[in-house]
């Protein structure tokens, strides 16, 4: 079954974004927010902000002239600009963040660990522009373990398709790794844990809808297919799934260093 995916950007539309992705990122955004301690009188920074889900998140806890951010996508920063239009909202990397040292009480990254290009380099970035003291915090689904929101999709395709690339080998999704890239970055007194979330869809249908507007690395893999894979895979995922609605239970790994 041919199709696979090298590289993968988000360059698609904000809407389509949250369609795939903002039913998980939308409750994660509120926990991952308290795992990192977010309160009122704190200047902070979201980095890789998407179209602002953790974003509006930080704006709840501390107020929009508090809260900076940064997106590589221009689409999703525009979106998150449109949502969020008193906030700083810069088109930038991870691993080159337009800020001076030391100038937030914390930076958190929420499923952005993964795709950053250096993802040291990304947290090192964080670290640089949080005061001592401060904190810096991370999360990202966990795909290896087989407990992303994206599972059943990524155990239909191997069925099919057993040499398939997947999301399982990406930065900090396995057990233990996000940990490990925080001591590479020199981010000090680091502490892990598990964030839990659930959606809910009514159907199938509405669950592999989604996957069809080419979102990340799964919605890439079914772009590649041609209409007869796509079909088989389409029932592969049908098989796995039960019948009327369907509940995911999508768990991520979360690190915290309070330096």
């Amino acid at each position: 079954m041919p199709g696979s995916f090298a590289w993968v950007s988000f360059d698609v539309s904000a809407d389509a974004y949250l369609r795939f992705m903002g039913r998980y990122s939308e409750p994660l955004a509120a926990q991952f927010a308290d795992l990192a301690g977010v309160r009122q009188g704190q200047r902070v920074l979201d980095v890789g902000c998407g179209p602002g889900a953790l974003t509006a998140e930080l704006v709840r806890r501390t107020g929009a002239d508090a809260v900076s951010a940064v997106e590589p996508s221009a689409s999703f920063a525009a979106a998150a600009r449109k949502r969020l239009p008193e906030v700083d909202v810069r088109l930038a990397a991870a691993e080159q963040l337009p800020f001076p040292d030391t100038a937030f009480d914390a930076a958190l990254a929420q499923l952005v660990v993964h795709f950053m290009a250096d993802p040291v380099a990304g947290l090192r970035e964080m670290g640089r522009v949080t005061r001592p003291g401060g904190v810096v915090a991370a999360c990202v689904w966990d795909h290896a373990g087989g407990r992303g929101p994206l599972s059943a999709f990524w155990s239909a395709v191997r069925e099919l398709d057993p040499t398939a690339d997947d999301e399982s080998d990406l930065a900090g999704v396995r057990e233990g790794h996000l940990a490990q890239l925080f001591a590479q970055a020199g981010l000090d007194g680091t502490q892990v844990t598990m964030l839990t979330v659930r959606a809910r869809y009514s159907g199938f249908e509405q669950w592999w809808e989604p996957f069809t507007l080419g979102v990340g690395p799964a919605g890439a893999y079914l772009a590649s297919l041609d209409e007869d894979h796509r079909a088989a895979l389409r029932e592969q995922c049908l098989r796995l799934l039960p019948a009327g609605p369907v509940e995911v239970t999508a768990t991520a790994w979360a690190a915290v260093s309070r330096s």
